[in-house]
């Protein structure tokens, strides 16, 4: 059809003297990019315009290294993110289909093949290639395939489909098991599990927090989360529990790091994760409990304690409160009493102080509800 949509936006298609003309109106109706195609055939027709030479789209491997100069501008304070994508580039660039073609010709149908040969693929571990690790491969093109189109190196993007089946590891460590696994421990990585269960810091977050950031000063105390995760997240501050506190009273305070080796140099992610790796295999758990999984749980007992997705945003430092969402789930009693609140909130007499009209400590309906079960018993 000469009028088609990708996305929410109309682009047209046409042949004029054998060659193809194909370009986005930049409309959301129809009937206006209708009318943008037949006046562009108008002014091709009566010599207004000329056709000029069609541009020739660069090779994936001729891009490739236009998009690592981006990623790293864009994520010039997070190494580890820009070797990520640059390790997922590089399995992209072993594929000869994809490397050596111009990118205006890798289509659907080569995303498709990619995918079945990725899935097929031996990892390290002697199984199949996980959904989850040729998802970020997909991941990958899709973010290179955008930018070569925001920088008009080609038209459009295909749509690129991540495959079903990634697992989620949504490992959440019990009360009676946080007192095994961290007497499991060893004893130098104890504090900072307890930091991480506590307060819900990202391991990157923990591993360069340093002193300048502790406020201990007033009760309960205080971290100061400077360095953002993302473009979208802010400086927060996360209130420390009694534990973390005593714990980091009971450490050496400095100007430096708080967590760091008997030497003072820094403890690193990897030698982390062996070692939660190892106590979790002595303890025979899932391998879905990785070290994340301490910050994931801090978030599911703040929504299990009733607090709100944006108060959840801000203590975790998300950069959306959809992600905050997924750990709410109100309790009827929270729902009812939030209910209450709001009735009390607006019957409050005129010339009350709204401080003087309290709340009863109990949900009444559900008080009700309880005595009638007790009265039928």
């Amino acid at each position: 059809m000469p009028i088609f949509k990708r996305g929410k936006i109309y682009w047209y298609e046409f042949v004029f003297k054998g060659e193809r003309i194909r370009e986005s109106t930049h409309q959301y109706n129809k009937e206006a990019a209708r009318e943008m195609m037949s006046g562009h055939r108008t002014r091709l027709a009566k010599g207004e315009v000329g056709l000029l030479p069609q541009k020739v789209a660069p090779t994936f491997k001729e891009f490739a290294p236009r998009f690592i100069r981006q990623i790293e501008l864009d994520c010039k304070e997070k190494p580890a993110t820009v070797k990520f994508w640059k390790e997922k580039l590089n399995n992209l660039l072993a594929y000869a289909k994809f490397a050596d073609v111009p990118l205006d010709r890798i289509d659907k149908a080569e995303i498709d093949e990619y995918k079945q040969k990725r899935s097929r693929t031996i990892s390290r571990r002697g199984t199949p290639m996980s959904p989850g690790s040729i998802n970020r491969e997909l991941a990958t093109l899709r973010r290179l395939l955008r930018l070569a189109a925001d920088w008009k190196e080609i038209g459009g993007v295909p749509k690129i489909v991540l495959l079903a089946g990634e697992r989620s590891r949504e490992f959440v460590l019990g009360r009676e098991q946080e007192s095994i696994y961290l007497d499991t421990l060893p004893t130098a990585m104890r504090p900072l599990a307890v930091l991480l269960l506590d307060c819900g810091l990202r391991l990157n977050e923990a591993l360069t927090l340093r002193w300048s950031a502790v406020n201990l000063q007033h009760q309960p105390g205080y971290l100061t989360i400077l360095k953002a995760h993302s473009k979208n997240s802010k400086q927060r501050t996360v209130p420390l529990t009694k534990r973390v506190r005593q714990m980091l009273l009971d450490r050496q305070q400095g100007n430096g790091l708080v967590f760091h080796n008997e030497d003072g140099s820094p403890l690193y992610a990897t030698w982390l994760d062996q070692q939660h790796a190892a106590v979790r295999a002595k303890l025979k758990w899932s391998d879905d409990f990785v070290l994340h999984s301490l910050r994931h749980s801090y978030g599911t007992r703040l929504g299990e304690s009733g607090a709100d997705a944006f108060t959840i945003m801000r203590l975790m430092g998300h950069s959306t409160v959809l992600v905050s969402q997924k750990y709410v789930h109100p309790s009827d009693e929270v729902v009812e009493r939030a209910v209450e609140r709001m009735e009390n909130y607006h019957l409050v007499p005129t010339g009350t102080s709204r401080e003087d009209h309290t709340l009863p400590t109990k949900s009444t309906t559900t008080a009700k509800r309880r005595n009638a079960v007790n009265t039928s018993k």
